[in-house]
């Protein structure tokens, strides 16, 4: 493992930071394996209750890196991200702009701390190319005028009108990013997690529960232990079985 994708864990929470400054944090087939190898971890890890991911120096992500694309990249990775998701939730820090891939690496996210002033778009258009890491999948997310004037200019928004078009859960100074994104994280890490993963699961999905999955979290362990720590009075111990 290499030092392109940096973790901390606190708590429950894992923080993962993508970590080429020099280039803006741009996507090469070499940090999104490694993301990908991370999250697949986190994912497995019990102890991991939510993910926090942000980016070093003042941009989460620039996208796309053009010039590894033009040698031959692939953005496998990155789709993956995007198709697959993990089961755990992940909140992202947008510590500046997220543009193209980063945009992109934003939408498969589940909750969003976006600094005031940041840039948020997907310029893939304006490179010849398509937002194929789910940025097409925009329209199911803001209004379609929205999203095809931003897909099709390729021009960006602040993260005050991303604000407005429901893309973020909060707007704060740059500065109180990373403890207002930690907090959302602590906050989902407190709840059980087999029923927030089947909570993430069903509203991604947008789909009712089936009785096989009402029976995989109403007939678990950590169920009963919710129940008991509510009559109780005290704070629950999960098990995540």
């Amino acid at each position: 493992m290499s030092d392109l994708v940096l973790t901390e864990q606190v708590g429950n929470v894992l923080v993962v930071t993508l970590n080429r400054p020099e280039v803006r944090n741009a996507l090469n087939p070499e940090l999104m394996e490694e993301l990908s190898a991370v999250l697949r971890a986190a994912e497995a890890d019990t102890e991991v209750r939510a993910i926090v991911l942000t980016g070093s120096g003042t941009v989460f992500c620039s996208g796309l890196d053009l010039k590894a694309f033009a040698a031959g990249g692939s953005i496998k990775a990155l789709v993956w991200f995007y198709h697959r998701s993990v089961a755990t939730p992940v909140v992202a820090a947008l510590n500046g702009s997220a543009l193209g891939g980063g945009f992109e690496l934003m939408l498969a996210c589940d909750l969003v701390v976006a600094a005031e002033g940041a840039k948020l778009g997907i310029a893939e258009v304006k490179r010849g190319l398509f937002a194929a890491g789910g940025g097409t999948a925009l329209s199911a997310r803001v209004p379609m005028a929205a999203a095809l004037e931003m897909g099709l200019t390729g021009d960006p928004v602040t993260a005050e009108r991303a604000l407005e078009l429901g893309l973020v859960n909060r707007v704060v100074p740059a500065d109180r990013v990373p403890a207002e994104a930690m907090g959302l994280a602590e906050r989902i890490a407190q709840n059980g997690p087999l029923g927030v993963a089947m909570t993430k699961k069903l509203m991604r999905e947008q789909r009712w529960c089936t009785p096989a999955e009402v029976d995989e979290v109403f007939k678990s362990a950590d169920a009963m232990e919710g129940a008991r720590a509510f009559a109780e009075r005290r704070p629950p111990v999960w098990t995540g079985r």
